[in-house]
């Protein structure tokens, strides 16, 4: 059983472009597809609804754990129907940046999966390991335009 998922793209584009994708809350819900309430604050939550096709309407909440300029952004966000983070369980999201010599290293990891409970746990893995295929292949698309 593993507990992380880790995704590392390339993109042609500078760091400071990805990390504005990433850490704007207007730019991070164009490609990942989600209406946010307000920005990224470190220690504060963030509030939405997704916009995804076919996940209209679910509810966005995460805690911003560090904000790094412009190597390290990570989120928790809840797993489950309670989206209430201090009730519920969660994982914690990882983007690292690292610059190239034709732009951004860009790897997602996401943590703390053995915190959901049993029956739930390899679902999550599994459908937010094709998330973030899904979503690495978005901010590129959407970084590299």
């Amino acid at each position: 059983m593993t507990d992380r998922i880790e995704k590392s793209i390339e993109l042609n584009a500078p760091i400071e472009k990805v990390w504005h994708a990433l850490t704007d809350h207007t730019a991070f819900g164009e490609w990942f597809r989600v209406r946010l309430d307000g920005p990224f604050v470190v220690g504060e939550e963030t509030t939405g609804e997704m916009t995804y096709p076919g996940h209209e309407g679910t509810k966005w909440t995460s805690v911003t754990e560090r904000m790094e300029s412009p190597t390290l952004f990570s989120f928790r966000w809840p797993h489950g129907e309670d989206t209430d983070l201090s009730t519920s369980p969660s994982t914690l999201v990882e983007f690292r940046l690292e610059p190239t010599a034709n732009g951004t290293r860009l790897t997602i990891v996401e943590s703390g999966f053995e915190t959901l409970p049993e029956d739930r746990r390899m679902e999550a893995l599994r459908g937010n390991e094709g998330g973030w295929e899904i979503q690495a292949g978005n901010i590129k698309a959407y970084v590299e335009a």
